[in-house]
Formats: C-alpha cells, sequence, structure tokens
C-alpha cells in the first residue's frame, strides 16, 4: 500500500498519456538527489505490470546478480541459481519472453550500471533496435547524475539518442505545492517550509503536519538524530571525493560570497578550482547562477546563489549551533538564536516566491500585461550614484509592458515610504520598457494610505494568503 501521493499531476499524467499507447515507449527520468524521481515511478507503475531494478554504487558482477534475479523472477517464477556473466543475456531475456505483453520495465539509478559497464548503453541500444522497437514495452530509465543524464543519455552522441520518446526533468515544488504537505499550517509557516526545504520532496515529507512548525524545525535540524542535521554532509560525500572543499564554497555563498572573487577571499582557493567546484555545484543543482534580467550578457552582474533552501538553512545557522546540539540543547539554541532571525532568512525566498506568483498569473484578466519573464534587477541609480535593486520585475516582452514589485516579509506593514522608493525605480531597467503596475507584497498587509490610494496610483497590494 502505497503512502498519499502529493503532487507531480502534469508528470503523473504525461506518463499516463504515454502508457496508453500501444508502442514501445522509453522515458528519461531525472533530477537532483531527493526530488521524488523514485517515488513517481511507483505511484505511475503499482497498478501495471512492471519489472524494477534500481541499481548500486559496486561491482558489476553485483548488479548483474540483482539485475538478473528481478527478471528471472518476473518472466521465470521459481527458478533459481541462474548467473549472469554479461548484461546482454538478461536483457535477451527479457526479448524472448516479453512476447506481445503490456510491460514497464524501470532502471533506477542508471549512471550507477553504466558506471560499472561502460557498454550497457550501446548493449542496450542494439536491444531496442533488433527487437524492444516493435514490443509494447514502456522502458523508464531514471538517474540523479543529472549531468551524466544530460551529456552521456540525452546528448546526440550518446548509444540511445533518438530511442526516448520523452523525457522528464523533475524539478523541485514550488511554493504551492509544497504547502499540501502541511496543509493545517498558516501562510506563514507554509512559506517558512518551503523556505527550509527548497521544496525538494524528501525534506517536505519529512515535516509531520501533526506537529507544530518549530517543532519540526527541532526535531529535523536542531537533533543530534534529525534526518537533516548531516544531510548536506552526507549528500557531498555521495557526490564529490573532496566534499570539504565544496562544503567551503557552499559556506561562503550561503553567507553571502556571490561573485566568484568574494568566494575566493573566503576559501582561498584558486580561481580555476573556484570555478571547476561551481560548475559541479550548479550540475548537481545545489547552487545556480542568476543574471540581472535585462542584462543576461553582462557578466559583472553575474551571481551565485544557492538554489537548495536546505543547504542555504544549514550552512547559515548550523555551524554555529553544532555543541548545542551534540549536548541536545538544540531546542533552546533554535528558539533564541534562529527563530527570531527566520523573517529576514525568508526575505530573499519571498523574493523568489513573489516572481513565482507573477508568471503563475501571468495571463489573468487582473494582470496589467502577459509577464513572460520574472526576475530581479541590480544596478547603479544615476540620479543619486548609489547601488540599487528591484525584488520583482516581470517582463511582457511582446508589449514592451514591465511590472515593478517591493517584497517584505515581516510582520510590519508596508507603508508609503517603501512605496515611494519602489517608484523612485521607475525607468531603471531597460527605457524600452513602460512600467504597467507596481506591486507590493507583504507579509504584514500594508499601511491605511496605501489601501486607500493604491487605485489611482496603479499599486497592487498581494498579502501572503493571496499568494495561497
Amino acid at each position: 500500500m502505497l503512502g498519499k501521493f502529493i503532487g507531480r499531476k502534469n508528470e503523473l499524467q504525461s506518463l499516463e498519456n504515454a502508457y496508453a499507447k500501444d508502442t514501445f515507449q522509453m522515458c528519461i527520468i531525472y533530477g537532483r538527489r531527493r526530488i521524488g524521481k523514485t517515488t513517481l515511478i511507483n505511484e505511475f507503475i503499482h497498478d501495471k505490470e512492471h519489472i524494477t531494478f534500481t541499481a548500486i554504487k559496486g561491482s558489476l558482477n553485483r548488479n548483474l546478480e540483482l539485475f538478473g534475479e528481478y527478471v528471472v523472477n518476473y518472466f521465470m517464477p521459481g527458478i533459481t541459481g541462474i548467473k549472469f556473466t554479461d548484461i546482454k543475456d538478461i536483457l535477451n531475456i527479457i526479448s524472448t519472453n516479453i512476447g506481445n505483453k503490456k510491460l514497464i520495465i524501470v532502471i533506477d539509478e542508471l549512471p550507477y550500471l553504466a558506471e560499472a559497464d561502460k557498454s550497457f548503453l550501446s548493449l542496450l541500444q542494439v536491444e531496442i533496435d533488433n527487437c524492444w522497437l516493435t514490443k509494447n514495452i514502456f522502458l523508464i530509465l531514471s538517474g540523479s547524475s543529472v549531468s551524466f543524464i544530460e551529456n552521456e543519455v540525452l546528448s546526440s552522441k550518446s548509444p540511445i539518442y533518438g530511442r526516448r520518446t520523452m523525457q522528464i526533468d523533475l524539478k523541485p515544488f514550488d511554493y504551492i505545492d509544497t504547502a499540501m504537505f502541511v496543509p493545517d499550517y498558516t501562510a506563514e509557516e507554509k512559506a517558512i517550509c518551503y523556505g527550509l526545504t527548497g521544496g525538494v520532496a524528501k525534506y517536505i515529507s519529512m515535516f509531520d503536519s501533526g506537529k507544530s512548525m518549530d517543532q519540526n524545525i527541532i526535531d529535523l535540524f536542531f537533533t543530534p538524530s534529525g534526518f537533516l542535521y548531516e544531510e548536506p554532509h552526507n549528500l557531498l560525500v555521495q557526490e564529490f571525493k573532496n566534499a570539504p572543499v565544496y562544503e567551503d564554497v557552499i559556506s561562503a555563498v550561503a553567507n553571502g560570497a556571490n561573485k566568484a572573487v568574494e568566494i575566493k577571499d573566503k576559501t582561498g582557493l584558486e580561481n580555476a578550482s573556484i570555478h571547476n567546484i561551481l560548475s559541479h555545484l550548479i550540475e548537481t543543482r545545489i547552487i545556480e547562477k542568476t543574471y540581472c534580467i535585462t542584462e543576461e550578457k553582462n557578466k559583472k552582474k553575474i551571481q551565485y546563489v544557492l538554489a537548495d533552501g536546505m543547504f542555504r538553512f544549514w550552512h547559515i545557522f548550523i555551524p554555529r549551533a553544532v555543541p548545542a546540539i551534540e549536548i541536545n540543547n538544540g531546542h533552546n539554541y533554535y528558539l533564541r538564536h534562529v527563530k527570531p532571525k527566520l523573517h529576514e532568512y525568508m526575505g530573499e525566498i519571498f523574493e523568489k516566491m513573489c516572481r513565482h506568483y507573477i508568471l503563475l498569473n501571468a495571463f489573468s484578466d487582473d494582470m496589467p500585461c502577459s509577464v513572460m519573464e520574472a526576475g530581479k534587477w541590480n544596478g547603479t541609480n544615476p540620479k543619486n550614484r548609489e547601488q540599487t535593486d528591484i525584488d520583482v520585475v516581470g517582463l511582457d516582452t511582446e508589449s514592451n509592458k514591465a511590472i515593478l514589485g517591493e517584497c517584505k516579509f515581516r510582520n510590519a506593514p508596508i507603508d508609503k515610504s517603501i512605496l515611494d522608493d519602489l517608484m523612485a525605480k521607475n525607468g531603471l531597467i531597460d527605457r524600452k520598457y513602460i512600467t504597467a503596475a507596481y506591486f507590493l507584497f507583504s507579509l504584514g498587509g500594508f499601511s491605511n494610505w496605501i489601501l486607500e490610494n493604491k487605485e489611482k496610483i496603479n499599486v497592487r497590494t498581494i498579502t501572503l494568503e493571496d499568494m495561497y
């Protein structure tokens, strides 16, 4: 009996649509670790005929033994003792016995198998071309190594290039889907849950909706046995041989070093090493590269930020808390030193949520224009020659209109001074864009003056509750 399945409606429907076709199908499902690939696959296959094999990081012989067992048990139940020395013999058993049966074949953690047997993808290509293309087989290949899947499976140099019929790049849940895991939480608590998990399925699922938000955070992060207490280190050890160096770079980025030169100053690493490490962390989707929305080609404005909310929260708060956590005093440390800073921590995450809100509602009748792109702008204000930024910029690239927005994740209402500051930034982005409206996003609501005057000055007010 599977547990309650949450979200992934579009992905599940795509799989069902492909399954409904009586022809060979090959789907590539990939995404970072803990993102929910296996959960999605299990939900899809649970009521269908299937063979599922999860490759292990080990010898070819052990993988052959496990894969062979699954295939033999399916086609020849009760027969034991068959040993395989070549994976093509296992594939051949499938080809010989499949007949007209509709069957799903899942190879999970594909990179481990391909690493153990360098010829596997070529052997699979031969089997597909010689037999499976005429069969009613639904082949699912899944993996957590995004770079391997993109470079060795999906690229034109792959032996199985051209055989796939669909692919699913599984991304983190957005803030709305994340909230489905904790339906009884307040809007503020749902947002913080998203901010601490980054929308990663495994992390969200660890939140017990029967416990308070604070207790969940304490149990997961601030307890020696907590699942997320050692998770960042464990993940990096799985991905990289020199994990401590990667931890140093992640820590630097989490604590405000957003440019390569700043990361170098904080870590003492050479430029070549930093760019290599950043490249790997981007591939594993722990770090992302961000651009000024109207100046993507301006390398001076490129910044590196943590794409993974769990890593960001951990590196900001946990290192200093370790002594307290290790003596089981993490509960008090959290209440005294972390909880009062959660609103500040949520600042950048709330901006990201607001940009996503703009995109989700891009074609709503209530929107002043159809937003095609959303991002952040940063640069110099020529009026006062000071560096400034705009939290939310939504661009309608068809009609050259823009939305400018300000976000505040705090209990105090947004007042006229904040609106004045936002309106003073009109004209800073690319001059071809005309400002269609100003948007204010607020946890703590809005002052009476803004509520009374917003319509005549073209301002939209969005509360956190509105966003859900």
